[in-house]
């Protein structure tokens, strides 16, 4: 085994005492350090959720819900569904000292199957093409100053989105400090942004400027199923409030820091969701919300003049600090996956002297990348919007198994049961709604999801597994060999470093 890398492979343990889930002993090794403070939890679940979409397209709400009344009422909706998954989520995180957040949970409450079914429709696809999309709308506004009047050449936009995904897999790569620092710095950014909007809005409102919202239900939307898919909108610029739980084992005292950073969060984001839409709906017309390509853009061109760079540098900040805790949410998924042994063993190494996941990031980074090639990467978000949901009330239904089959294990923090419940409720419409709509969508996502099983008794189990991957899958050499190739990796971020302190 190479120096510079270590295997790290403790089983999945309950607060209180250990639970073997079946698995095999093994080898205590190096562990990642807790490094992420409450300050830097709370602002990991606030610079993830706060991405690009309340800056650009908040009208895929509005189209779906018709009139203003229901538009705030979904987003309304929206944080209240986020704040009650994350709170589920923070009883199974000071219960289950693993991270991984879903793939840890499904994995002790319902099963391997399960939860490898997560992680592949995650590792691939999901995850992925999240950062993907973060980067390329971080590569748009980043650019758009220097084009006005006309779209910048993909080309350049992909350079550019692959420059953005590449440096953050280098700053987690290096340290985790540095990724945390940089999360709060960016955050602390694009909170500066919403609070600007937020005051215009009631600079605004004090003006007595108010007739938007005089006819504030008319042209309700009464279908079930459009205005699920408008949840959806809402629940995509709520993605991230489960991302501390990806981070468990690096949290320093999770039982106290986890219920504190997700009931301080995402509180705040709903409020500031909210707000910015009463001040879009202040400045703005319906129509015109519905036809402005970048909503923010338009409130600032209408209240402070033009100023081209300005939204734009915003949202690029914005977009930059989500991609980077979206990435380090991701990055810890694989790692957890292949330290059960559902993904290659180097992917569950970690760097002797930076302590972080360095062949996890790397992974996470290079898929990132791939997947920026083709031009309709955004749909693979679309298609996959409601398995994501799937394995929340997956998620949710663990919760309530395990309170069943293990009532006496130590829960720190223990939500009132009607509130998973209803979240399974809430995650069965949100799967099943919007079939009526996109059956294209959630048939293509299902077949995915159904390829894995598959997938998972040939290579996983080794059921059907050819005798050429049993004999090299995994094994010491290549693994060693993958070990020294990141080893040299590990030796030029050392070399850069000492460059730039000469």
């Amino acid at each position: 085994m190479a120096t510079e890398f270590k295997e790290i492979g403790p089983g999945v343990e309950v607060h209180g005492r250990k639970a073997s889930l079946n698995q095999k002993p093994q080898q205590e090794g190096l562990k990642l350090k807790r490094q992420v403070n409450l300050i830097s939890g709370i602002t990991l679940i606030i610079g993830t959720m706060i991405g690009s979409g309340i800056f650009i397209s908040p009208k895929g709400v509005l189209l779906g819900c018709g009139s203003i009344g229901l538009t705030l009422l979904v987003w309304t909706g929206c944080g209240l569904i986020a704040l009650g998954g994350s709170i589920s989520y923070v009883e199974l995180g000071t219960m289950i000292n693993m991270s991984g957040a879903e793939y840890a949970y499904i994995l002790k409450g319902i099963g391997e199957l399960p939860a490898f079914l997560f992680a592949w429709t995650s590792i691939i696809i999901i995850k992925p093409s999240t950062a993907s999309a973060i980067a390329m709308a971080f590569a748009e506004y980043t650019t758009q100053p220097f084009f006005p009047g006309c779209s910048p050449p993909p080309s350049i936009m992909k350079l550019l989105a692959a420059f953005c995904i590449a440096t953050i897999a280098f700053i987690n790569c290096y340290s985790v400090k540095w990724a945390t620092k940089l999360q709060d710095i960016f955050t602390v950014a694009k909170l500066i942004a919403v609070f600007g909007l937020i005051i215009i809005g009631f600079v605004e409102l004090g003006r007595g400027r108010v007739q938007n919202f005089q006819s504030s239900w008319e042209g309700t939307e009464t279908n079930a199923a459009v205005v699920a898919l408008a949840f959806y909108q809402g629940l995509w610029a709520y993605d991230g409030w489960n991302n501390l739980n990806f981070a468990i084992e690096e949290l320093k005292q999770p039982q106290r820091n986890l219920p504190r950073a997700a009931l301080i969060g995402i509180p705040l984001v709903t409020v500031i969701y909210i707000t910015v839409n009463v001040t879009y709906f202040t400045v703005l017309t319906r129509q015109e919300i519905l036809e402005s390509a970048a909503v923010a853009s338009s409130v600032a061109d209408r209240i402070i003049g033009q100023v081209p760079w300005l939204v734009p540098m915003f949202v690029a900040f914005s977009t930059f600090g989500a991609c980077n805790g979206s990435s380090f949410g991701a990055a810890r998924l694989n790692f957890v996956a292949a330290r059960r042994g559902h993904l290659p063993k180097v992917l569950s190494m970690i760097q002797r002297d930076r302590l972080t996941p360095m062949p996890a990031i790397i992974f996470q980074a290079f898929i990132s990348i791939i997947l920026l090639i083709p031009n309709d990467f955004n749909s693979l978000i679309n298609y996959f919007s409601f398995s994501a949901w799937l394995f929340y009330g997956t998620t949710f239904v663990s919760l309530i198994v395990l309170r069943r089959r293990m009532p006496d294990a130590d829960r720190p923090f223990k939500v009132f049961i009607i509130i998973p419940m209803i979240m399974v409720g809430i995650a069965c419409y949100l799967v099943i709604a919007p079939i009526v709509q996109a059956p294209v969508e959630a048939l293509i996502a299902s077949i995915f999801i159904i390829a894995g099983i598959p997938v998972y008794y040939a290579f996983i189990r080794g059921y059907f597994k050819p005798k050429v991957l049993v004999e090299y899958s995994g094994t010491d050499g290549l693994t060693t060999l993958a070990s020294l190739s990141l080893e040299r990796l590990a030796y030029l971020i050392q070399l850069y470093r000492v460059i730039l302190i000469k």
